[in-house]
């Protein structure tokens, strides 16, 4: 088996990370709009696309609790904004495997901390991050709609 996490290129990728998320995350998914300020990566197992990962560098998750909405700026913070792994690849431990590269790409990547959001009932990912040392920062009720439901903020210390 081949693993392989390839940089989406933009514009060419934009279409079909768009798709991937729609169709992974109905209500959650980003816009492409949204997609241009991350860095994406495909992960591609003997060349298929499993999963599909974006970064925000040098962000904190934050707009849970800004008025503004926005995410601030800060240094040495890498933002997971987005870990999928396809339906029909999920629960063959590619998720373990991304979230793997993912804390190895910001140790090699000079970061000083991960955070991340999900939602609370999305308890896979809660307990895969946990594994990782993820600690809960916080919950914040009513952040999603459509189903209504809260989000678990989350961070990975790496220093």
């Amino acid at each position: 088996m081949q693993t392989e996490f390839r940089k989406a290129l933009l514009p060419d990728d934009l279409r079909s990370l768009v798709a991937f998320d729609r169709k992974l995350f109905p209500s959650d998914c980003f816009s492409a709009a949204q997609w241009r300020h991350f860095d994406a990566y495909w992960m591609l197992i003997d060349g298929k696309r499993v999963g599909c990962c974006a970064f925000w560098e040098h962000v904190d998750f934050q707009e849970d609790i800004r008025e503004d909405g926005m995410n601030p700026r800060q240094e040495g913070t890498l933002y997971l904004v987005s870990t999928g792994i396809a339906t029909k690849y999920q629960q063959m431990g590619f998720g373990q495997l991304l979230k793997a590269w993912q804390v190895a790409y910001a140790r090699f990547h000079g970061f000083r901390r991960i955070v991340t959001n999900t939602r609370k009932r999305n308890t896979r990912m809660i307990r895969l991050n946990q594994k990782f040392h993820f600690q809960i920062l916080r919950t914040t009720p009513r952040y999603y709609s459509d189903p209504t439901d809260a989000t678990v903020v989350m961070e990975l210390l790496l220093t």
